[in-house]
């Protein structure tokens, strides 16, 4: 069957569907490749990937598509999954011999909710690489493991399947980028642009609550590729994309285990490029100077919380004193640092926020994100929410903006939206941090016009989460107190 692998359209400006790792709309617009689509798409070389949100394909357009298919394999976000049924509905009726298949978290966790409606016809739980090649090719639904679908008036689920074990198997994702997708069309803001990621392992031993991939989808497992096959897409990745200024890593964990990394970064450092991953604050000197030795640039590192306490409330591994000396080692050695920060993890208070906001500002690093604790289902920390009556079940606004789906008594939504706004603007609005953002626009032209595209969509945002906070303060005063206007129009 011809393939069509869609990452579809969706909320203006929504990186939520294939491999982002906080669906949502952005405070500053941003795409990540849909990685998990384009293993299996390499597998088919009649198949072709559709990254609907950053190449502006429109729903018509998408929908018009369905007749050149025979098979539509759809990944899928929760905040987003209305949006994924109406869209797998309308590619149906336009051609209804269409085979639907839905993959990703959502369905996985909840197989029945996808296949009750007629236009799905089936689900494959957790990686599909092999079981959608299977069944474009002609292998019957009963012989796929963790494949779901109906069948005599019921919906069977196939047993599970085991994870893949041989990672060099698998096609390389960047052949798949060269035949299908304009790699301009993908911005992060602290990444160089143009960029491309890839990943050089699959599943994360880590046991954080909140982390929905690895509880949901790649498993707790760490399963990695050899470094010679890493080492070799890289170069075909360089050759095959002479424009590229950063390779991006975006495994769950990418120097997890030390003697891996080093032998890793032996091999990456004969090809004299700039890279950037993801990283545990674990990380000892030696393999930080080694990763930076063979041309790693930055690191993305979740702190989450500068509270000991939610640190080992949310499983997270770590302690404070590592992420500080992880972070003067860092700087030590010039490598960039992107902190990631949650506010609504359990056992957040006014004062365990006062605290992270402290702490961050002490690590200083040289951007971050601050994210609202979104507590998707199939997570522990959904699981913690839903048997303590903390869930409420409105997890985005109609532009799909983050609305706090977990709250605490005394931490109710109004004050978490409020707080991720006194986060940004504390941190930002100091004068070192001003600084770093003036001698960046003026020593490179390509960083203002992008610096100054970032600071208009981040006070917009800014200034309608404000009227979301107002709004819902007004609210809770009385009724008919509120403003009839929606926090995005």
């Amino acid at each position: 069957m011809r393939t069509l692998f869609l990452n579809p359209p969706s909320f203006e400006g929504f990186d939520g569907g294939a491999s982002s790792r906080w669906p949502a709309t952005r405070e500053i617009e941003s795409y990540w490749y849909p990685v998990w689509l384009c293993y299996p798409a390499g597998m088919l070389p009649d198949s072709k990937v559709v990254d609907a949100p950053p190449h502006k394909i429109s729903l018509p357009q998408t929908v018009e598509m369905a007749k050149d298919f025979e098979l539509l394999v759809l990944f899928t976000s929760s905040l987003g999954f209305r949006v994924d049924l109406k869209i797998a509905e309308m590619m149906k009726d336009t051609n209804p011999k269409l085979k639907v298949a839905f993959v990703g978290p959502p369905v996985t966790i909840e197989p029945e909710r996808a296949l009750q409606n007629p236009a799905v016809d089936l689900i494959v739980r957790r990686e599909f690489d092999y079981q959608i090649a299977r069944y474009a090719t002609g292998t019957p639904l009963e012989e796929l493991p963790g494949v779901s679908f109906r069948k005599n008036g019921g919906i069977t689920h196939n047993p599970d399947g085991g994870v893949i074990e041989n990672l060099d198997e698998l096609p390389w994702v960047t052949k798949t980028y060269k035949r299908d997708l304009d790699i301009s069309r993908y911005n992060v803001p602290f990444l160089h642009h143009p960029y491309i990621s890839l990943y050089t392992s699959r599943g994360c031993p880590a046991m954080c609550t909140f982390c929905l991939w690895p509880q949901t989808h790649s498993g707790h497992r760490w399963r990695l590729r050899s470094s010679d096959d890493v080492a070799a897409e890289v170069r075909y990745a360089l050759g095959a994309f002479p424009e590229i200024k950063e390779v991006f890593f975006d495994d769950d964990t990418f120097n997890y285990r030390k003697a891996r990394t080093l032998e890793l970064c032996a091999k990456l450092k004969p090809l004299k490029f700039t890279w950037s991953c993801t990283s545990r604050v674990t990380t000892d000197y030696e393999t930080l100077k080694a990763m930076k030795e063979s041309g790693c640039r930055l690191l993305i590192v979740g702190y989450e919380s500068g509270d000991p306490q939610i640190l080992k409330n949310i499983k997270k591994g770590a302690t404070v004193d590592m992420a500080l000396r992880f972070t003067e080692n860092c700087k030590k050695l010039g490598l960039t640092i992107h902190g990631d920060f949650i506010v609504g993890l359990p056992g957040e208070t006014q004062a365990t926020i006062r605290r992270t906001i402290d702490f961050a500002k002490r690590l200083d690093t040289e951007t971050i994100q601050v994210s609202i604790a979104h507590a998707l289902p199939g997570t522990e920390l959904y699981d913690y929410g839903a048997q303590n009556g903390l869930i409420n079940l409105t997890m985005a606004d109609d532009a799909g903006h983050q609305l706090p789906n977990i709250t605490y008594p005394g931490l109710d939504e109004a004050e978490l939206v409020d707080a991720v706004e006194r986060f940004y603007g504390e941190y930002y609005f100091r004068p070192r941090v001003i600084w770093r953002a003036v001698r960046k626009a003026i020593l490179n032209s390509s960083e203002r016009r992008r610096l100054a595209k970032e600071a208009r969509e981040y006070l917009s945002l800014r200034s309608k989460r404000k009227r979301f906070v107002r709004d819902e303060r007004k609210a809770a005063a009385g009724p008919n107190t509120a403003e009839a206007t929606p926090w995005l129009d």
